[in-house]
């Protein structure tokens, strides 16, 4: 598991390959991590005993982590997580179309395995997630970053295209594929992972974003 980065989830201690986030003093069992996010679990409790978390990693956005994570009383518990990548580098929240999504709470939408975009759009398995106003610094126009997803690069019916001589937007092509225009992006193999385990056990009505 990759080094949890954001100030919301600092004071991580590891016991016996156990992660607990937070004011615990004694590792969480079963294996499992546990979140001490109860206005995440409140909310989210409104509509889906599960959320999305995503975790921005400041040292390289594109090595940042989205957990789906069960809220209960207490810890809420993560079930899994997978590398992802949020923006084309920039940590400017307010930069629409290039920075990496604003830090706060999100309305997921009804996911789909169909999705067709096109050549400039979003293909395959695609989740969207509501519009959010940036959080301006001093100097900084404030913008409504929209037409977010989390999603992958594959053609509409889900399959990896053909290879091509460029980068090709029906194909993940490596690592230079988690950057994106703001969306929250994951490879094919962890996005059907993260739809398998979804209909496993529940699809979020929501996501966190965190720092």
């Amino acid at each position: 598991m990759n080094r949890l980065t954001s100030a919301a989830l600092t004071g991580v201690l590891l016991a016996g390959g156990v992660m607990t986030v937070a004011q615990p003093t004694q590792a969480a069992p079963g294996g499992v991590a546990a979140f001490d996010t109860p206005a995440v679990a409140k909310a989210a409790g409104k509509t889906s005993k599960y959320y999305f978390l995503f975790d921005k990693n400041w040292s390289d956005p594109t090595k940042s982590r989205l957990y789906y994570v069960k809220s209960q009383p207490g810890k809420d518990r993560k079930i899994d997580d997978w590398r992802a990548g949020s923006g084309n580098g920039s940590t400017n929240e307010c930069a629409k179309n290039a920075g990496w999504l604003p830090t706060g709470m999100y309305n997921v939408g009804k996911q789909t395995t169909r999705k067709n975009g096109g050549k400039k759009g979003i293909n395959g398995y695609a989740i969207p997630v509501s519009n959010k106003w940036c959080k301006s610094k001093p100097g900084q126009r404030k913008v409504v970053r929209d037409a977010l997803f989390i999603h992958s690069e594959m053609l509409p019916s889900g399959k990896q295209g053909r290879k091509t001589n460029g980068d090709s937007p029906y194909r993940w092509d490596g690592a230079g594929d988690y950057y994106s225009l703001g969306c929250i992006k994951l490879s094919p193999k962890d996005i059907t992972e993260l739809f398998r385990t979804a209909n496993k056990h529940g699809w979020p009505k929501q996501l966190k974003v965190v720092n």
